[in-house]
């Protein structure tokens, strides 16, 4: 589930929802002729396409000739209960609402029971009809993205590794073991803080970590949920990660789960912890206490049994002692905690992961199994790597893609001319007669940062002292990127 991958995902939900747009498939199974067919007008009017069917004989029939998206369900029929057919109908992931003259308690009951989303008593005013179908497209919406993200994080993960020889790597290895197997022993997973430089593979610790625990757990079906707190929108933050009902606040059209819900019993790593803005920082303290959540606009708690895995790569530890961070939460999440260390500590695992990168993108795009030139060898050992493993994944795979002959050689990898090029600069500046132009100067200094940064938009804005947003906009002006 990147998780970035729900919080698009449940936007669209909202803005897309179907609503006559998508032209979802809508049967009605209802035997009274006269009102069917005025549902049926209302409904293709906003841009439904419809069928209509009298009895649950014809309706079984429709539904695999058919294939409707939501069932509108009489309870009296002239062959049975519309009861019979809801399971029918779930099994297939289709959306009943259910209609009935009687509006008996227990019909109520047993439908909710069986997985119908609403119920809906006649006479029936066409216009809410419309608005609980409308809702109904919502909520399945949001849930088939909620299994959908699970799906696709727990099959992006399956085949995680974290690669490393070094004895720095085999001491992280088996802290996520030792970890991992704290599960079987302890009601409340205990939380998990992971730092280290940008691109030294914090993200691979946090996915290995839940796999490992699921492993201990026995259960593989367990959700991932991946959280970019850097990239999260200021003003979206605390409805995504909290949830809120409906009418919670302008814009809030229905009730929506937060993903610290939609973890569930899985896991939720929450990536640059440090960019959490201070007042949310109060309320996840609150969940990691009480491992409750509360949505906005909600008086009822709901249980989380999620595991927490954060990671940074700033010192959670200093921005505690200034202010920017709070301390409680700091200690409340530096319970279990794994350094990652940066690539120049990791001797021999610079060619390893090389070699593992280089196979990778030949796999890729079919090309022959790559060698490394002598050259190759010492400069990829020698260098400092100060982006760390993303660094060195991007140089090997644009080298693999400029190689000739299945060899990688210095002049492909490049990075003797990277460093050049920036010692040149160095000294082309301190040289400088006449001083740069303010733009120029502003200009060399983004490139400057960015090129630290290892082109991370966010990590630059934080060496600036400025927003991501206005980092953003200095870029465009400067027209560095394009």
């Amino acid at each position: 589930m990147q998780l970035a991958h729900l919080i698009s995902r449940y936007a669209s939900a909202e803005s897309t929802s179907m609503l006559g747009k998508q032209q979802s498939k809508i049967l009605i199974v209802e035997d009274e002729v006269l009102f069917a067919r005025a549902v049926l007008r209302r409904l293709q009017k906003a841009g439904y396409e419809c069928a209509h069917v009298e009895s649950l004989q014809d309706a079984r029939a429709s539904a695999k000739q058919f294939s409707p998206d939501i069932v509108l369900l009489d309870m009296r029929l002239p062959d049975g209960n519309g009861l019979d057919l809801i399971s029918e109908l779930i099994v297939k992931n289709t959306v009943v609402i259910v209609m009935t003259a009687y509006g008996e308690v227990s019909d109520a009951v047993n439908a909710i029971k069986q997985g119908a989303v609403d119920y809906i008593k006649k006479p029936i005013d066409l216009e809410e009809l419309l608005l609980s179908v409308q809702k109904a497209e919502v909520a399945a919406v949001q849930s088939n993205s909620l299994d959908y993200s699970r799906q696709r994080n727990a099959h992006a993960i399956d085949h995680v590794e974290l690669l490393g020889e070094s004895p720095v790597m085999q001491s992280v290895k088996a802290q996520i073991k030792r970890i991992s197997q704290l599960v079987a022993n302890d009601t409340v997973p205990p939380t998990v803080l992971i730092s280290g430089e940008t691109g030294t593979g914090k993200d691979v610790a946090a996915r290995l970590l839940h796999l490992s625990c699921q492993d201990n757990d026995k259960r593989s079906d367990k959700p991932f949920v991946h959280i970019d707190c850097a990239s999260l929108p200021a003003d979206l933050m605390e409805s995504e990660l909290f949830g809120h009902e409906k009418g919670a606040f302008t814009g809030a059209q229905s009730t929506r789960p937060g993903l610290i819900e939609a973890a569930e019993d899985g896991t939720l790593f929450l990536d640059e912890i440090g960019e959490l803005p201070v007042a949310l920082q109060a309320k996840l303290l609150n969940v990691l206490e009480r491992r409750v959540v509360r949505r906005l606009g909600s008086t009822k708690e709901r249980a989380v049994p999620a595991r927490f895995v954060a990671a940074t790569n700033r010192d959670l530890h200093e921005m505690s002692q200034s202010g920017s961070f709070r301390q409680d939460l700091y200690y409340r999440l530096n319970v279990m905690s794994i350094a990652m260390p940066p690539l120049r500590a990791r001797e021999g695992d610079a060619l390893l992961l090389a070699s593992h990168f280089a196979a990778q993108t030949a796999r890729r795009y079919g090309l022959s199994r790559p060698v490394f030139s002598a050259d190759a060898v010492k400069m990829i050992r020698g260098y400092s790597w100060p982006g760390n493993v993303r660094e060195l994944k991007h140089q090997v795979s644009r080298a693999m893609l400029l190689c000739h002959e299945g060899q990688i050689t210095e002049l492909d990898l490049a990075l003797s001319m990277h460093s050049a090029n920036n010692q040149l600069s160095v000294q082309a500046n301190t040289n400088q007669t006449t001083p740069p132009t303010l733009d120029a100067a502003e200009k060399a200094i983004l490139v400057q940062v960015l090129a630290e940064s290892n082109d991370n938009v966010s990590e630059a804005a934080r060496k600036l002292g400025i927003t991501r947003m206005t980092m953003r906009y200095r870029m465009d002006k400067h027209q560095i990127g394009h």
